[in-house]
Order: C-alpha cells, then sequence, then structure tokens
C-alpha cells in the first residue's frame, strides 16, 4: 500500500471476485453466470440506446422503475434500481449501519457482507450455519441487530421457505430483516409480497443471474416507500447517474421478454438436478439447492484438489477456504453440455486418469 492510503483501510481485505479468464478458453462454472445470451429484444434496445450515450441517463430510471413496480407487484415508489445488487448492498450498509448498530449474517454466506461492514467500520455478528450447513431462522429470532440474509444462501444455494423468513421479521420489530434474493428465480419463494405487511423488511434482487445480466450490472431494492427514501438520499449523496443509459433499456426489454428468461430458469433448474444426481452418484455429497449452482465436496478428494485438477482440464469451478467449506466447490449450472464435460472429467479425475 502506498503512504498515502488512509489509516482506516490500512487493514481492509478486500473482496476477491471469481476468476474472470480472458487469455484461455475454459467451461467456466465459477461465477453463476446465466449460460443463455440476453433475448434478442434485449440486445436490440441496448444497440438502439447506445446512439444516445452522449446524453445522461434518467437519474428516476423512470420507465425501469415503472417496470420492475409491475413484475413485482409493488408501486414504484417500493422499487430503487441499482448498479448491481452489490450497489444496494453498500447503500444500505451506508444508510442503515454505523459504529452503534451491530449486522447480523452468516459466518458462511456471501463474501461481500463482511467486507462492507468492515469498509463502514460497522460492527458484525457472523452467525455459525447449522452443522448440515443450513441456515437456522431460529438463530435470528429476537437478535439486537440489523440482520443480512442470502436467500437462497451462497455459497451453499440452501434456502429458508417465507413462512420461516416472515417470523424473522415478526421477531424483530425493531430492527430491519435485509433479505438478499440473488438466487430467488430457480426454485425459491420471495419474500417481496412480505414488504406490504412489514416496513422493517428490504428485499434486494438483481438481473445478473436468471436474467443474464450480469455484464450490465442491475439490481433492486424493493421495500416500503420511507425505506427507499432513506436509500435515495444516499444514492443521491454519492452517484445520482447509478444505471447506466444501456443498462436501463436492457433491464426494461429484459422485464418485458419475461417468458424467455423464466424459461432459461426452468432449463437451469433441471439441468441443476440432473447434475445432482450424477455428483451423487460419483459418491459426492451435494446440498440441497434453490440457486443456478450446486455445493459439492466428496471424501475421495479435497476441494482445492478438485478445484485444480479440473482446471488444468479447462473446467473452472469456485473453491473456498474457510475451513468448515474447504471440502467443497461450488459449480455453477450450465448447459448440458458443459456440465457433461465437468462431470466426464470429474469421473476421470476420481478414477486417477490423466488430463
Amino acid at each position: 500500500m502506498s503512504r498515502f492510503l488512509s489509516a482506516k483501510y490500512a487493514d481492509l481485505i478486500p473482496y476477491v471476485p471469481g476468476e474472470q479468464p480472458r487469455d484461455t478458453q475454459y467451461v467456466k462454472l465459477n461465477t453463476n453466470e446465466s449460460p443463455f445470451p440476453p433475448s434478442p429484444k434485449v440486445q436490440l434496445a441496448v444497440e438502439r440506446e447506445a446512439k444516445r450515450l452522449n446524453l445522461y441517463c434518467d437519474p428516476e430510471c423512470t420507465e425501469l422503475k415503472a417496470a420492475a413496480a409491475k413484475l413485482y407487484g409493488v408501486r414504484p415508489e417500493q422499487v430503487l434500481p441499482v448498479n448491481g445488487s452489490d450497489e444496494i448492498l453498500y447503500f444500505s450498509f451506508l444508510a442503515f449501519g454505523d459504529e452503534g448498530r451491530l449486522f447480523a449474517f452468516p459466518d458462511i454466506s456471501y463474501g461481500f457482507y463482511p467486507v462492507y461492514a468492515a469498509f463502514c467500520r460497522i460492527p458484525k455478528r457472523e452467525i455459525p450455519l447449522s452443522p448440515d450447513l443450513s441456515v437456522d431462522y431460529r438463530d435470528y429470532l429476537d437478535l439486537d441487530a440489523t440482520i443480512l440474509l442470502a436467500n437462497p444462501n451462497a455459497p451453499t444455494g440452501t434456502c429458508l421457505p417465507v413462512a420461516q423468513i416472515e417470523r424473522i421479521v415478526c421477531a424483530n420489530p425493531n430492527r430491519l430483516v435485509m433479505i438478499d434474493e440473488a438466487y430467488i428465480d430457480f426454485g425459491g419463494e420471495s419474500c417481496v409480497p412480505l414488504i406490504e405487511r412489514y416496513g422493517n423488511l428490504l428485499v434486494f434482487q438483481t438481473f445478473s443471474k436468471s436474467r443474464s445480466l450480469a455484464g450490465a450490472r442491475l439490481g433492486f431494492g424493493i421495500g416500503s416507500e420511507a425505506l427507499i427514501r432513506d436509500l435515495n438520499t444516499v444514492k443521491y449523496s454519492m452517484n445520482p447517474y447509478n444505471v447506466n443509459r444501456m443498462t436501463q433499456a436492457a433491464g426494461v426489454a429484459a422485464i418485458e421478454d419475461d417468458a424467455y428468461y423464466r424459461a432459461n430458469a426452468r432449463m437451469i433448474i433441471q439441468t441443476r438436478e440432473q447434475t445432482a444426481r450424477r455428483l451423487r452418484d460419483l459418491g459426492f455429497t451435494v446440498l440441497p439447492s434453490k440457486a443456478n449452482f450446486l455445493f459439492a465436496g466428496s471424501d475421495r478428494i479435497g476441494g482445492e484438489a478438485f478445484y485444480r485438477e479440473l482446471k488444468a482440464r479447462g473446467v473452472l469451478v469456485r473453491h473456498f477456504t474457510k475451513e468448515r467449506i474447504q471440502d467443497f466447490c461450488r459449480i455453477t449450472i450450465g448447459t448440458n453440455e458443459q456440465m457433461e464435460i465437468l462431470l466426464t472429467h470429474t469421473e476421470a479425475i476420481l478414477n486417477g486418469k490423466g488430463c
């Protein structure tokens, strides 16, 4: 670090994104992107909007907000479009956290949670997952903390039913409960309908996963009008033009092409279940997943070794080094053809065959 870095960031450990190789062809199953391209309607909308890049985008995201509100069954005033769901996380840490307000989240979850807590100087409590690596909703009842849960959780893929989320919200009436639903379209049930009943619930969604817009960076915060006003105060104090012109157009078109994306999600779910069965047949422990990935480990090979052997064969998956999950790898669900390549190489690795 340079001698100019502020002392408050001297001990900051940044988030490490998944590998994004540019020089070698891989079967890329490590960052939970969709294997399907944006719909033709989205591509056309982006091309059309590119001709207007000399003009600032709409800071209110008026058309996008209206479309998203219709999609989620809420009012436009209850929606905040953002630059990927990472931005709504950052806005929320800034708006609802300080040195006197604790944030609580699982000890094994999205890696940005502890990073934002450290960056914003907010105390945190990391609650251990259950022995089976699931979230136990009872651990979050009557907490004196702001609660943040990924549901489905990442990197495990396990999912709480809405009834249990509602128990958490009801048990913490004077605390904000934030539910990160980045993977909800792959088999989970969204908590968005609860926001009409509970003013202490804020839901995050993203178009990076099920709507094939990871490279466009588009997410949403959905909550009461009061919470959205709070978040807008932060947004307009930092970056009023946070969602660019082409991304806004892509988002509207993706919503209009809802059937295309829901069909893709169904295909991913089907491929996920087929892959899970095949991995279990090979002796892997595979956690039940409601996401577009599987969390799998085998007592025949360590997680890091499995990751490295697959990479040497041109297949990328994600390995994490935390002690409780170091024997697992997170495997994004790709096309049927991509998963067949993964499974073929996995069988060869377990049988000791070379590349």
